[in-house]
């Protein structure tokens, strides 16, 4: 068993050895922007209903450098986006509680906690929340970007959808 001395010398030789190989310090490459840690505790983010989809924004592309977006999405039964195909993103939902039935490409099934289901880009699907209690769902969107649209969407006025004005806003 080492003693606290020795385990004193060794991680500060260690920490002495690492700080004289620059080459290790960071590995990112120099067009990468700095990027601030963030916490984002529960019941914070921006809220966006994104036509009858109750989405919270947790991480977006301006805090990832463009890398990614993950949303929170809390359903009642009966929620559902219709089959539609994303060109340049890839999804991943994975189910914190409830259920959800998911369609991706030719395979349906029904989620439930803990369970997750990977969308790639070019790939019809779809989800509706099935079951009897709400669904919540962690959705990541790989890269970011998308939730620009659903904000748009989200500023749409309440009321029977405008389908023309969805279809623009998401050709875009």
């Amino acid at each position: 068993m080492m003693n606290r001395n020795d385990f004193l010398k060794r991680s500060a030789l260690s920490a002495a050895a690492l700080a004289s190989l620059p080459a290790f310090a960071h590995f990112s490459s120099k067009d990468e922007k700095t990027l601030n840690p963030k916490i984002v505790k529960n019941g914070e983010g921006k809220q966006v209903n994104v036509i009858g989809d109750q989405q919270t924004f947790k991480l977006t592309g301006a805090d990832t450098n463009g890398q990614f977006t993950l949303i929170e999405e809390v359903n009642p039964p009966g929620t559902m986006i219709p089959p539609h195909v994303h060109t340049n993103e890839d999804e991943i939902f994975k189910v914190l509680e409830g259920e959800l039935e998911v369609t991706v490409g030719d395979e349906t099934t029904i989620l439930k906690a803990g369970d997750l289901a990977f969308a790639p880009k070019n790939v019809p699907h779809t989800w509706k929340v099935v079951g009897d209690q709400d669904c919540k769902t962690i959705l990541s969107v790989f890269p970011a970007g998308l939730e620009s649209m659903f904000e748009e969407l989200g500023g749409l006025p309440p009321g029977p959808p405008d389908f023309a004005k969805i279809s623009e806003i998401c050709s875009r």
